[in-house]
């Protein structure tokens, strides 16, 4: 079962405006909905490389309305799903600004094409990908 979460994202402005807050590359939240980015391997937010992915994904959803298409699973206190910013696919921008890689046992390869060489030099691949 699919689930559709439109919502208007102003990071850090109005209260009546629905907010997006990025826990870490691959988690974010949205109108109080944890959501784990599908087919997304990010570094561990303890590490530089994932407090600049962090970082990156802050700027990128800032002003931008997120809609995400989850598809029911749940991941700890996630739901699962693919998420737009405007009508792209956050996963697919994030791989290819080279501060993730594609986790293929869940993306089914979708983002494997997105991969930069130097991402995949500097980031270690999750065990479970």
């Amino acid at each position: 079962m699919k689930y559709l979460i439109p919502i208007v994202v102003l990071l850090l402005t109005s209260p009546a405006i629905a907010q997006v807050q990025v826990r870490d590359a691959a988690t974010i939240v949205v109108s109080g909905t944890p959501v784990r980015l599908n087919g997304v391997d990010a570094p561990e937010l303890g590490t530089p490389a994932g407090r600049d992915a962090r970082r990156w994904m802050v700027n990128y959803l800032h002003g931008r309305s997120i809609e995400c298409d989850l598809n029911g699973e749940r991941t700890h206190d996630r739901r699962v799903g693919i998420c737009y910013a405007d009508g792209e696919d956050i996963s697919a921008a994030l791989i290819a600004a080279g501060y993730a890689l594609d986790c293929r046992r869940y993306s089914g390869g979708r983002y494997a094409h997105l991969e930069t060489p130097a991402a995949r030099s500097r980031i270690r691949r999750a065990s479970y990908c």
